[in-house]
């Protein structure tokens, strides 16, 4: 190439890189030499410098996975977890809310007011015609499940972060129907042998009360299988509803926390960071 080549003349031939002197480096935009090395692939954001991935490495290989280990977004690496772990955790949760319907049909039984009755030659018969307390246990037992099944989504929401989604959904409405069931029947037996008793024995002119129980709801028994109706579903529905709710408010498309896009990855485990660290292996 002589001196009277025109600087456009002596671009081109650098970007064919057919004139570069050896061991001299490409300016940016300039297109690979023949033979020469491959150019280093762009890392992506947070992973540290010169540590590529090798083509064909597993993503369960330690390392692989940039995501693993950051807290709060993924515990484990893909394959690590076993599968049978998040329907484990749900079986819990179902017979944890089922458990805790004990508890809640004792305060029902508690708050509701008992229904006066009086015995007769005919029979135990209420003290007035169209009694209300019968309808206020109704009412106190709506509130109470309904309030149960809103607070129990969103305890579950934010207890178990890492279990978020359809598992989730599913856990608390069924953990709020088997909830409502308990609460109604430990509820309703309260007092109920001794109301029995009297009605069998008692003389009449004798006053009582008669436990509390349901009259907008129950269950049928369809064969083998039961099927709740009436203000039982009141914990599931308010489960259900709370949980949905809560999912579509989220701010993160799968559901658990992730980092802000600002943030950058915390390096995988196995590579050294601080200055004082052993070099990984």
């Amino acid at each position: 190439m002589s001196p009277d080549t025109p600087e456009p003349e002596r671009a081109r031939e650098r970007t064919d890189g057919t004139d570069a002197r050896p061991g001299e480096a490409l300016r940016p935009g300039d297109a690979p030499r023949p033979g020469g090395p491959p150019p280093e692939r762009e890392q992506p954001p947070g992973w540290p410098g010169g540590l590529p991935v090798p083509a064909g490495t597993p993503v369960t290989a330690p390392g692989a996975d940039p995501l693993a280990g950051h807290p709060g977004v993924v515990a484990e690496l893909p394959g690590a977890t076993r599968s049978g772990r998040p329907l484990l955790t749900a079986l819990g949760v179902v017979a944890l809310l089922t458990a805790l319907g004990v508890p809640l049909g004792l305060l029902w039984a508690w708050a509701a007011p008992a229904t006066p009755v009086r015995q007769t030659p005919a029979g135990a018969v209420y003290v007035t015609t169209q009694p209300e307390q019968p309808i206020a246990a109704d009412g106190w037992f709506s509130l109470l499940t309904l309030g149960f099944g809103v607070l129990a989504a969103v305890a579950l929401w934010v207890l178990l972060r890492r279990r978020r989604g359809p598992a989730g959904l599913l856990a608390v409405t069924l953990g709020g129907l088997g909830a409502a069931v308990a609460a109604w029947q430990v509820g309703r037996r309260i007092g109920l042998s001794a109301f029995q008793r009297l009605v069998e024995t008692a003389p009449p002119g004798t006053a009582f009360t008669k436990p509390v129980d349901l009259r907008a709801g129950g269950v049928d028994w369809y064969g083998p299988l039961p099927l709740p109706h009436g203000n039982l579903l009141l914990a599931a529905f308010g489960a259900a509803v709370t949980y949905t709710l809560l999912a579509g408010w989220s701010r993160w498309p799968s559901l658990r926390p992730e980092p802000e896009s600002g943030a950058a990855w915390p390096p995988p485990p196995g590579f050294s960071s601080a200055p004082g660290d052993q070099p990984a292996r």
